[in-house]
């Protein structure tokens, strides 16, 4: 399929408002690719080039992309810049500036799907010495060879700012769709990418008529979208949730998934990222574990052997690093506390009991002085629960986690098999995980920082869009105004994300990419904000303050707004 058609589709999504009507014009435009086609652009619409574990980045900066610009219009650099900071957005710039070109190719050719994704992995692929005059020469030469309305989307996809407000259940969404007209098979899809974390290769094989359910199973080295907690307020609400339950230590550290297989280890992050160059010392006892090949999940905490506690999630966070690996490892060593298994030795556990997986790690673990078993105990009553928590607290962690003994794995659900107990901070009822949606520049004692505070949203996984529930101007150092600062506006936009839904304004707008932690009062009802919105009027934080940023969380796995109307209807009932 040519780029040029794709671009007619995605100018249309983009000035759609419906999410059904958008669902259905990316069905059509699935109907219209190849299932090769498919694959590749499932990725770009999302900005990437390949499932998040292969770590490749899309993405060039301004600078080159304004070289690349004036390389294939004839325009002066200088020139290019001060339009940009006259529009202040790529896909509108290139578009105008193809338009004007002051110079004429001496070659052109239609661009296929096929030759913008290459050229794309090209850029983000190149590397080494005079990398950077290649990568601009390869991005002018899809300049060169697209139109206006292609220059727009082939920007915002060098510079990964597509705004086309599609996300993952949008694609799955419209996939089903392509075929049956209806979210039938969304399910059965959905089932394949939680399996997989691989969006391109399951429209592939859905496009290609394949068994979703016998081609993607469970591969060692392949992550699978981790499980997530619903969570309820008290031990007596959890009691009469789940019955006779399990109740872990909740630990504050990194949830990793752990990869065996042979003497190949991988490690992955809560947001499928590849870590297991940062943890050497982990690396070495995995590979000692007494099977060939196996899947596990855990959460990895700093160690202080001194005083024989754990170190805060914020020091524990000191780990993430690429370099002064060894210096970190020896002040913050890691302890992983494994508390699920979903393969071994050629076994897929997910649909097991969950006391059975419990059983299977149990009989492996502990065999090492930093894999250990995470703390579980039989729960027979809210007691029982109230006194794991209370345990938990004690020894600083921050709260529990109870288990369904009966419930499978459910790889990117969410669902009350899990239940998480947090513990308060202070006054506070519970703390929300939010995305950041935009900033404000700040006034008085913060002007000088141009930072003042965010705008935050929860997620509505019915509606795959985000609604915001609180402004945040407190509970900030005035080291995390500046880093909040130079991280928002690298990824600042022109207008709101086409997934938000909001009725204040920002300041600054920017992409939903960055999770913080924030605390909180109460919930309250609101006309300022959308989360949870009927009749005009959603919830919002009473005196939200930012607790700290969450790396470690990725945008759909942050509270819901199920999770927020839950929370306020436990504070109903409390008063």
């Amino acid at each position: 399929m040519l780029f040029r058609d794709v671009s007619e589709f995605l100018k249309e999504i983009e000035e759609t408002t419906s999410r059904l009507d958008m669902t259905a014009k990316l069905a059509e435009l699935y109907n219209k690719l190849s299932p090769t086609e498919a694959k590749e652009l499932s990725y770009l619409l999302l900005g990437k080039l390949a499932p998040d574990y292969y770590g490749v980045e899309l993405g060039i900066g301004m600078k080159l992309l304004f070289e690349a610009l004036s390389m294939a219009t004839g325009w002066e650099v200088e020139d290019v810049e001060k339009l940009y900071e006259k529009m202040g957005e790529v896909g509108e710039l290139s578009q105008y500036l193809i338009t004007k070109k002051k110079q004429s190719s001496l070659a052109s050719r239609d661009l296929a799907v096929k030759d913008v994704y290459d050229a794309l992995f090209k850029i983000s692929s190149t590397s080494g010495q005079g990398s950077v005059m290649t990568k601009i020469k390869y991005a002018a030469e899809l300049f060169n060879n697209s139109s206006p309305l292609e220059a727009r989307y082939i920007a915002r996809m060098l510079v990964n700012k597509l705004r086309a407000g599609i996300g993952e259940p949008t694609i799955m969404d419209a996939l089903s769709w392509s075929k049956t007209g209806t979210k039938e098979d969304r399910e059965l899809i959905e089932r394949a990418y939680n399996i997989s974390s691989d969006i391109g290769e399951v429209a592939k094989a859905f496009l290609e008529g394949k068994d979703l359910s016998k081609e993607f199973t469970i591969e060692v080295l392949r992550p699978i979208r981790p499980a997530l907690a619903e969570r309820l307020n008290s031990a007596e609400a959890i009691f009469a949730k789940l019955g006779k339950c399990a109740v872990e230590y909740k630990y504050d550290g990194f949830r990793m998934q752990v990869h065996k297989k042979g003497d190949l280890v991988s490690i992955f992050s809560r947001r499928l990222e590849r870590m297991e160059g940062m943890f050497p010392d982990l690396v070495d006892s995995i590979k000692e574990m007494p099977y060939k090949d196996i899947v596990l999940e855990g959460e990895a905490l700093a160690v202080n052997k001194k005083e024989g506690t754990f170190f805060s999630f914020q020091e524990t966070m000191h780990r993430r690093r690429k370099y002064g690996i060894d210096e970190a490892s020896e002040k913050w060593p890691l302890h992983l506390y494994a508390f699920d298994v979903m393969y071994v030795d050629g076994d897929a556990l997910i649909d097991r009991p969950f006391k059975e997986r419990r059983k299977v790690l149990e009989s492996f673990l502990p065999f090492s002085n930093n894999i250990k078993l995470s703390h579980m105990e039989i729960a027979h009553n809210a007691s029982d629960i109230k006194r794991v928590f209370d345990d938990a607290l004690s020894k600083k962690l921050e709260g529990i986690m109870a288990k369904n003994l009966e419930a499978p794995y459910k790889a990117g659900k969410r669902g009350f098999s899990w239940i998480k107990l947090k513990k308060s901070y202070g006054k506070s009822v519970d703390t929300i995980d939010g995305v950041v949606v935009g900033y404000y520049r700040g006034s008085g004692a913060r002007a000088k920082f141009g930072f003042g505070g965010l705008l935050v949203a929860v997620y509505d996984s019915e509606r795959d869009e985000f609604q915001t529930i609180a402004k945040v101007g407190s509970g900030f150092t005035e080291e995390e105004m500046v880093r909040l600062r130079d991280m928002l506006s690298e990824i600042a936009i022109k207008k709101p994300d086409k997934r938000l839904n909001t009725v204040v304004e920002a300041d600054v707008w920017v992409e939903p990419r960055y999770v913080v932690e924030v605390m909180f009062d109460e919930i309250t009802k609101s006309k300022q904000h959308t989360a949870g919105n009927i009749d005009g009027q959603g919830y919002a934080l009473r005196f939200p303050r930012f607790l700290k940023l969450r790396d470690d969380r990725d945008i759909y796995s942050i509270t819901t707004v199920n999770e927020v109307l839950e929370m306020f209807a436990a504070q109903s009932s409390k008063k």
